[in-house]
Parts: structure tokens; C-alpha cells; sequence
């Protein structure tokens, strides 16, 4: 081998060492300078994430308030990781000078979120109203925004539009941006269901307010049966007397029983003195009520009774209900139920 030949494959091989190492160098500065250490936090700081923000926005929102050292760090995380997709809106507080992994740890952790509302399955619309007052919306801008919402196509009114799930709003978010959220995601659920078809001879809304009321009368286990017995009620022209639609008109909710005045109480929703569905839904109901209305247990059963919590009977028998009812009364009376009549 020549000596010239030997000196130009040694100033090769240089050359390549070189460029390795600079670019080792260049990827450990880079790197080093782009991302916080972990575990040296700084102060606590609020960012307010708005409705439908993007990752880069996110990630431009953290640089500026000192969260993460730069864009690209958490933005390369959060391209990398699919949970970045379940990022809520809203006032998030996070420690300032965090590594990119633990802000989007920070940003999914609900308890760091200062306005975070969660709606219950069942949930009433006057209720989720004033959790919403509560947030920092006034009711009089939540009413005028409640004639303003779009409805999907084959529903109506407000009760039962507004999906019980945990939202968050940004401070900026108006009433119309809050309730909005909330009924495209009923439109989301109702879609994936198939109540927004009807079905079974029964309207969308009819649907759901037979999911609202298979919400309040029991728990999941037995939604599809209650279902059932609805329709079995229904088809015998028998009036449906249940007891959470009378605790509807009374805003008694959570009370186990109902006196007998109670269901003399003048209303279009209470279904001991009228035929039929009411007129609308008793409720927000969530998605599983929402597939138990459309797809209803095949059963006989025209009767159901909680004899004690979670003991939910269900039969076709008149004597066989009223043995029940006797040993529900004996259970209530004895405190099973928490507090007495």
C-alpha cells in the first residue's frame, strides 16, 4: 500500500471520528440546552389551555410561562406520546422549569386542573347549571346561551343534550363555548349508540328519555332489563309509575321513598297520573343507559324493585312484586337504605 494512500484512509478516518463526534457533541448540547433536568422544579404557574388547542400551541403556551425550556421539547413528547391527544382545556397548574415528560404528566393529572366540572351520569340540567356558576360563569349569560346552543338534527329542549363526562374551559371560553362542549359530545355518544336514529318504533327523543329514566331508576347491571320493562308497560297501556320521574318534578333526588302524596303531585312528568312516556327526558344519561334504551333485555317482567342496595328484582308477578315491596319496606324501615323515611 502506498504512503499516500495510507495517509489519505487516516485522514478519513479522522474526518469520520470528527463528524461523529461533533455530531454527538451537537445532539448532547442540543439536547441538554432544549429540556430541564428532572427534578429541580421551579414555581407553580397557571397556563390556560383553550378549547381545541393544538400540540404546537400547547407547547408555545409552556416555553413562554417557563414550564418547559423550549418548544421543540415538548412538542417532540407530545408528537411521541397519544395521550397529549387527552390534554383538557382549561387552567392548568404546573411547576415551571419541569422536563417536557413531566409537564404533559402535569397538564393530564385533574387534580392540577383549577376549573375542572364533572357531570354526573344523570345528572339534571338546573344542576349542571350551577356547577358551571360555580366556575365562574353567571347564570344569567348560561340561560341566554342555552337558546343559542345548536341541537343535533331529531333532539330538542335542554334536559338530557348535555353529556355527562369531566370538562374544562379556558378562561377565555364563553357559556355558549361550555354548554356547546357539552352537547357535541351528546351528539358524539347519541351517534355511536344509534338513538339518534330512533328506533323500535320510538322517536330520538323518546329514546333518550327512556334512557334518562333508566339512568335514575337503577344501576348498570340492570339498565337493559328496566328497558325491557318500559316497553312491557308501554305495550300493555299501563301507567309507567315510576318513582324518579315524580323525584324530577320534586327535586328530591336520592330519596329511596316516595309517599303516597307524592304521587298526586300535578304534572305532565309524573307518570302515576298519566299514560305514557313524559313529556322529555329526567335527566342527562350516560352512554351505557343510552344503548340499554335502544337494546333492552328480552324479558316478561313488568315489575322491578330495589329490595336492598344492590338487590334489583325483577317479575312478571303482581303477589310475587308485593312480597318484595313488604320485604323492601321492612329493609327501608330498618335503615338499609342509610337514612329512615
Amino acid at each position: 500500500m502506498s504512503s499516500k494512500r495510507t495517509l489519505r484512509i487516516i485522514a478519513s478516518f479522522v474526518i469520520l471520528l470528527t463528524i461523529i463526534g461533533g455530531a454527538y457533541v451537537l445532539r448532547s448540547h442540543f439536547l441538554s440546552d432544549s429540556d430541564f433536568a428532572p427534578g429541580h422544579p421551579g414555581v407553580e404557574v397557571t397556563v390556560d389551555i383553550p378549547e381545541g388547542a393544538t400540540g404546537s400551541e400547547i407547547a408555545t403556551l409552556l416555553a413562554a410561562k417557563g414550564v418547559v425550556k423550549s418548544f421543540k421539547s415538548f412538542f417532540s413528547v407530545a408528537v411521541a406520546d397519544s395521550r397529549s391527544s387527552q390534554i383538557a382545556p382549561g387552567s392548568h397548574r404546573l411547576d415551571s422549569h419541569i422536563s417536557a415528560k413531566e409537564a404533559l404528566s402535569q397538564l393530564l393529572d385533574t387534580k392540577r386542573i383549577t376549573n375542572l366540572i364533572r357531570v354526573a351520569e344523570g345528572a339534571w340540567t338546573d344542576e349542571i347549571v350551577a356547577q358551571l356558576v360555580a366556575a365562574g360563569f353567571t347564570k344569567t349569560d348560561l340561560l341566554k346561551a342555552m337558546a343559542q346552543i345548536h341541537r343535533p338534527t331529531g333532539f330538542t329542549g335542554t334536559e338530557g343534550l348535555f353529556f355527562p363526562a369531566q370538562y374544562s374551559f379556558g378562561a377565555k371560553s364563553t357559556p355558549l363555548q361550555a354548554l356547546q362542549a357539552m352537547v357535541d359530545r351528546f351528539a358524539l355518544e347519541a351517534k355511536a349508540s344509534g338513538i339518534d336514529q330512533g328506533g323500535d318504533g320510538f322517536s330520538p327523543m323518546q329514546l333518550l328519555t327512556i334512557a334518562s329514566i333508566v339512568q335514575a331508576e337503577g344501576d348498570m347491571a340492570d339498565f337493559a332489563k328496566i328497558s325491557q320493562v318500559i316497553r312491557n308497560r308501554l305495550k300493555k297501556d299501563m301507567p309507567l309509575q315510576l318513582d324518579t320521574t315524580v323525584h324530577y318534578v320534586t327535586r328530591t333526588r336520592g330519596q329511596v321513598f316516595l309517599s303516597t302524596d307524592a304521587t298526586q303531585t300535578a304534572s305532565p312528568y309524573n307518570t302515576y297520573l298519566h299514560y305514557g312516556l313524559p313529556p322529555g327526558p329526567i335527566g342527562n344519561p350516560g352512554r351505557a343507559a343510552m344503548d340499554a334504551a335502544l337494546h333492552p333485555a328480552v324479558g316478561n317482567w313488568i315489575y322491578f324493585i330495589t329490595v336492598a342496595p344492590g338487590d334489583t328484582r325483577f317479575t312478571d308477578s303482581n303477589a310475587q312484586f308485593l312480597s318484595w315491596k313488604s320485604e323492601y319496606e321492612k329493609n327501608l324501615a330498618a335503615g338499609a337504605f342509610g337514612k329512615k323515611p
